[in-house]
C-alpha cells in the first residue's frame, strides 16, 4: 500500500521530493564526476577508431570451404598474418559485417605500407585456403577523421548558439545558461565514460553525440516550461519562495521525465545489447553506446542539475531575493503567533503551588508561563464579582461541588 501510495503521489506531482533544496549536494556530485571525467580524458585519452587514428583494415570471409570462423578465430588469423610481416602491430577486435551467407569479418590494425599489407594478405589467403578475391585490405588515412571532427565541432557550435538564442527568447537568459550547463555536463560525462571504459570512438560515435544534444535539451525545456508556469508573477504575493515553486515544478514533471527516458532507453538498449552483443554489429555498438549513456545522463541532469542551477542563478536576482525574504519573514511572524505544542502544559520550572494559583484566577484562558494564551482555550467571560456576596464569584450551594472554576 505504501509503494502504491508513493507511485500515485509521484504521478500527481504531490510526492514533494526535495530536489532543489539539496542543490549543494547535486553540485558537489556533479563537480566530482566532472573532475573524474576530465582527469580520465587528460590521462587515458580516447580509443580512436581507424577513421580517426588511421591504419589498415582487412576483410576476410566468415565461412571458408573448411571452417566457419568466429570472432576470436578471425582475429587470431589476421593477427598471425600481420605479425609475420610487422611484429608488434596492434590489431583490434574483429567486427562482423554483411548478412545472408555473405558475412565477413573486418579487423583493423595499425598503419602499414602497401607492400606490408600485400604480404599479410598473401599470408591470409594461404592460411585460410580461400581465393585472393575474398580477402581485401584498405588503407585509411587519419586526415578523413580529422575532417569529420572539425565538421562535428562546427555543427556543435552552431547548434549551441541557436539553442541559446531560442531559450533567451522563449524563457530568459538564466534558463538558457542553466540548460546549456546541463547540456555540457551530459557531453563531458559521456565522453568521460568512453575514456574510462575504452570504448572506440568512430564516426558513429560522433553522430550519437550530436543526437543526444537534442534529446537532453528536450527534457530540460519540459521542466523549465513548468517552472515558468509556476513562477509567473511570483513576486506579486506568492506564499512560496522561487526555489520552492521550482521544486514543485520538478515534482510535477518528474514522472513524465522518467517515463520519457525509460521509453527512449528501451529501444536504444535493445539496439546496443542485441545488435552489438548478440549480432556483433560494430556500427550498432558505436552508435548504441553513446546514445544509451548520453540519454541516461540527460534524464538525470535535467532533474538533478538543470533546475537547481536555475534556482541558484535566480536567487541572486534582487527581486527574487527580496521576495524570498518577505515570504520567510511572513512565515516567521505566523509561527511566532502560534504557541508551540509543548507549551500546552505548564512550564517545567513552575512549582506545584503555582497550579492552584492559576486555577483560582477564575479565567478559562489562563496564560502559560510565557504569557501567551493556552492553545485551544476559551476566552474568559465577564463575571459578577459580587455574586453570592463572595469575591471571585465562588459560592457554596447546597449539594454543590465546592469551588467552581
Amino acid at each position: 500500500m505504501a509503494s502504491s501510495g508513493l507511485a500515485a503521489r509521484l504521478y500527481a506531482g504531490e510526492a514533494n521530493v526535495n530536489i532543489v533544496g539539496r542543490r549543494k549536494t547535486w553540485f558537489i556530485v556533479a563537480a566530482a564526476l566532472v573532475v573524474i571525467a576530465v582527469g580520465s580524458i587528460a590521462i587515458r585519452g580516447f580509443s580512436l577508431g581507424i577513421e580517426f587514428a588511421g591504419g589498415t583494415s582487412f576483410s576476410i570471409p566468415a565461412k571458408t570451404a573448411t571452417q566457419t570462423l568466429n570472432q576470436v578465430d578471425a582475429q587470431n588469423e589476421v593477427t598471425k598474418a600481420i605479425h609475420s610481416v610487422v611484429p608488434g602491430n596492434d590489431v583490434q577486435a574483429a567486427q562482423k559485417v554483411g548478412s545472408g551467407g555473405k558475412e565477413q569479418w573486418t579487423i583493423n590494425a595499425e598503419a602499414m605500407t602497401a607492400a606490408e599489407a600485400e604480404q599479410a594478405k598473401t599470408k591470409l589467403v594461404a592460411d585460410l585456403g580461400v581465393p585472393a578475391s575474398q580477402v581485401s585490405d584498405n588503407q585509411v588515412s587519419a586526415a578523413w577523421g580529422g575532417q569529420v571532427t572539425r565538421q562535428a565541432i562546427i555543427g556543435l557550435v552552431v547548434f549551441l548558439v541557436l539553442v541559446m538564442a531560442y531559450l533567451v527568447i522563449r524563457f530568459e537568459w538564466r534558463m538558457a545558461v542553466a540548460a546549456l550547463s546541463s547540456l555540457l555536463l551530459d557531453l563531458i560525462l559521456t565522453a568521460g565514460v568512453y575514456s574510462l571504459v575504452g570504448f572506440e570512438v568512430s564516426p558513429s560515435t560522433v553522430i550519437g553525440f550530436l543526437t543526444i544534444l537534442g534529446y537532453s535539451l528536450y527534457d530540460v525545456v519540459v521542466v523549465f516550461d513548468k517552472v515558468q508556469e509556476n513562477t509567473r508573477g511570483i513576486t506579486a504575493g506568492s506564499v512560496r519562495t522561487y526555489s520552492e515553486a521550482a521544486n514543485l515544478a520538478v515534482n510535477q514533471t518528474l514522472m513524465r521525465s522518467l517515463n520519457t527516458g525509460l521509453v527512449a532507453l528501451l529501444p536504444v538498449g535493445g539496439l546496443l545489447f542485441i545488435g552489438a552483443g548478440l549480432l556483433h554489429a560494430g556500427t550498432l555498438k558505436d552508435l548504441g553506446l553513446v546514445l544509451f549513456v548520453g540519454m541516461g545522463f540527460g534524464v538525470i541532469s535535467s532533474i538533478m542539475f538543470a533546475a537547481p542551477t536555475l534556482t541558484a542563478l535566480k536567487d541572486s536576482d534582487p527581486k527574487i531575493k527580496a521576495h524570498n525574504a518577505r515570504v520567510l519573514a511572513r512565515r516567521a511572524a505566523r509561527s511566532s503567533d502560534v504557541a508551540p505544542r509543548g507549551e500546552r502544559t505548564r512550564d517545567a520550572n513552575a512549582t506545584d503551588s503555582d497550579v492552584p494559583a492559576l486555577a483560582s484566577s477564575g479565567s478559562a484562558a489562563a496564560p502559560t508561563a510565557t504569557g501567551a494564551p493556552r492553545p485551544g482555550a476559551r476566552p474568559a467571560a465577564k463575571r459578577n464579582t459580587n455574586r453570592g456576596g463572595r469575591p471571585g464569584g465562588s459560592t457554596n450551594r447546597p449539594g454543590g461541588g465546592g469551588k467552581r472554576h
